[in-house]
């Protein structure tokens, strides 16, 4: 850490730009502590004939610390990325839920030096602040805690910014570390703190973190990821798309995350009770299932938690063994969404002056929208489809025998109609039905819910109503598309990439405002920050450009050519081999420092949600090849 304590040591005493004046070839020259810049003296040689070089990494105790621009415009706001040896802290696993586990564990040391330093009456750019990212219940990829080989230190520190470095001898191997990421507001005008900051409290903060670091209780974290992984790997080889524990607390408290304490908790029918992975709860089978009861009764809860099984949560959090085939996808109606070359002819037989085989709209109806979701759905893989009649087209999901009586010339065949065919190709439903019984006569199995608790209703219902008549032609179910029109984060004729993130649940890159609202399966902000920069990532990498390339271009301020309609792209197969990347690599891959507005932190999203974005692009053009 002295040679970081030296760069701080040039600035100014009152400085808010943390820069400091240096001479280079003698010339005056402004350079920051991003830069890193080191004398490097040589084995053999003399010490009037040094190297430079940049090393913006500096080590403390075995620890290291690197530290980058957040962004062009907060050179007063770090990005600081600490590597501890994996041999230090005893991990043996270094798996999603071990690095979750330490995020959560080191927040605590550095929220108590801010805790130091708050003060309501002045703004955080006055105090100074560490900010390190706040997770959910839910155990994610991240950026902001993962495991990775890191460089390690092959050189001696001298005095000031001198190094020693010996060419004969072979560098040392890389180590593997836990990275942990996160961004420090340094104070204006207040250079002792910032080196106090950086130099003293960090480091001092990381060591008693690993000097502490409780074993014992990552063990049994990794012992609950067992069990997770555990009924996954039982609803993969099993006749079960879903698992809820016995005992879980399923609802939340009012307007958080957090488990209602005064919740009843689950416990499964009899009739529906299985083992999975040693414990005990209920199975929903593959096929059509119904989740009906009165208002307030627990019926969309019980979905909810259905759908958070997608992705494993931390032990407290209620729903930690509730798990779900992680194909499932949320379904809902989207009115105004874009669909390009859709294939919806399962449930639409006619649109005036369009074709319900190959459907494009820039602002689709609520029938149309939800026909188009399915079947984009189906196309990307998804097994299992969670829909709750509250946020779906009624005119979709339903037309009683009545009303097919009354009108004869219908261009709809609602969702009731299609289901067990759908269920035939091998993707599931899970409904939850509370004031319709068109559905109960179609479903393998039927759930009450009343004062949330759940019973199985399924003789019952079926004796109620009368057997479904399905229709009597079989569905076109292909949707084989393929990009032609690609898409790119410039604007047309703009020499400068566009990316944001909008709090009212929108993504603009380049010409494209992506409206992500109903992308229902998205779980955190941070997810949307990936999101963002994986569809910037598939942008830059369609063009063929490199990230110099692309800078290059800015500078000259020309956009790049965005691919020519006879070429075409399996956006899916794109999307796949970049996030199974991600998963191997990190979200280091994707991340760029270029937007001002943009955050940092991310979470890894699925490539369901990927291609749920994409999809929702305006300007995009899609071949149909069904």
């Amino acid at each position: 850490m002295k040679r970081l304590r030296y760069y701080l040591g040039l600035m100014d005493k009152k400085t808010t730009t943390y820069r400091y004046s240096t001479n280079v070839g003698g010339r005056p020259a402004q350079k920051d502590l991003y830069e890193g810049e080191c004398h490097v003296i040589y084995a053999g040689r003399s010490p009037d004939n040094f190297g430079v070089r940049r090393e913006p990494t500096f080590w403390h105790n075995g620890i290291a610390y690197t530290i980058e621009r957040t962004h062009k415009l907060a050179i007063d706001r770090p990005t600081i990325t600490i590597a501890i040896p994996t041999e230090m802290l005893r991990i043996a696993s270094a798996t999603p839920a071990a690095a979750d586990f330490c995020l959560r564990a080191v927040k605590p040391y550095f929220e108590a030096i801010n805790e130091g330093y708050a003060n309501r009456s002045r703004p955080d750019k006055e105090n100074g602040k560490f900010y390190i990212y706040e997770p959910g219940p839910q155990v994610l990829l991240r950026n902001a805690a993962y495991f990775a080989m890191h460089p390690a230190k092959d050189y001696e520190e001298l005095r000031c910014n001198e190094i020693f470095v010996n060419p004969d001898i072979s560098p040392p191997d890389d180590i593997f570390c836990l990275h942990i990421r996160m961004e420090v507001q340094l104070p204006h005008k207040w250079l002792d703190r910032a080196i106090t900051m950086l130099c003293k409290q960090m480091p001092n903060a990381a060591e008693r973190f690993v000097n502490e670091f409780d074993v014992l209780a990552l063990e049994d974290v990794l012992k609950l990821e067992k069990m997770q992984k555990g009924i996954r790997e039982f609803l993969k080889t099993s006749d079960y798309c879903a698992f809820i524990a016995n005992g879980s607390i399923l609802a939340r408290e009012r307007g958080s995350d957090r488990p209602d304490s005064t919740a009843i908790p689950f416990k499964s029918p009899a009739e529906h009770e299985i083992e999975a992975a040693g414990f005990k709860g209920i199975g929903i089978k593959r096929g059509v299932t119904v989740i009906t009861g009165g208002g307030y009764s627990g019926k969309s809860t019980v979905l909810n938690a259905i759908s958070a099984g997608i992705y494993n949560h931390i032990a407290g959090d209620g729903r930690e063994l509730c798990i779900t085939d992680d194909s499932a996808v949320t379904i809902t109606a989207e009115d105004g969404r874009a669909v390009s070359s859709v294939n919806i002819s399962p449930f639409i037989k006619w649109i005036p002056g369009s074709n319900p085989g190959d459907f494009s709209t820039t602002h689709a109806s609520g029938s149309t929208s939800q026909a188009a979701n399915i079947m984009e759905a189906v196309s990307f893989g998804s097994k299992l489809l969670l829909i709750d009649e509250d946020r779906s087209a009624t005119n979709f999901m339903i037309r009683d025998a009545v009303m097919k009586k009354l009108i004869e010339k219908e261009p709809i065949t609602p969702f009731t109609d299609r289901v067990r065919e759908l269920c035939s190709k091998g993707t599931s439903t899970i409904l939850v039905i509370g004031g319709s019984g068109e559905y109960l006569s179609v479903a393998d199995n039927i759930f009450m819910m009343d004062e949330f608790i759940m019973s199985e209703v399924t003789e019952t219902a079926k004796a109620l109503v009368q057997a479904a008549q399905m229709p009597c032609d079989c569905a076109n179910w292909s949707n084989i598309r393929s990009i032609t029109e690609k898409f790119s984060s410039y604007p047309t004729g703009a020499g400068r990439e566009r990316l944001s993130v909008t709090d009212t649940g929108f993504i603009a890159i380049g010409d494209e405002r992506i409206d992500i609202r109903s992308l229902h399966d998205i779980a955190t902000p941070a997810q949307v920050n990936a999101l963002a920069f994986i569809l910037r990532y598939l942008a830059k990498s369609s063009a063929g450009l490199s990230e110099l390339e692309a800078l290059a271009l800015a500078m000259r301020g020309l956009s790049p050519k965005k691919g020519s309609a006879d070429s075409e792209t399996d956006i899916a197969a794109e999307v796949n081999e970049l996030i199974a990347q991600i998963n191997q690599n990190s979200l280091n891959v994707v991340d760029s420092g270029f937007f001002t507005t943009m955050e940092r932190f991310m979470d890894v999203p699925r490539a369901f949600e990927v291609l749920a974005a994409i999809n929702r692009m305006r300007h995009v053009e899609w071949k149909n090849k069904s």
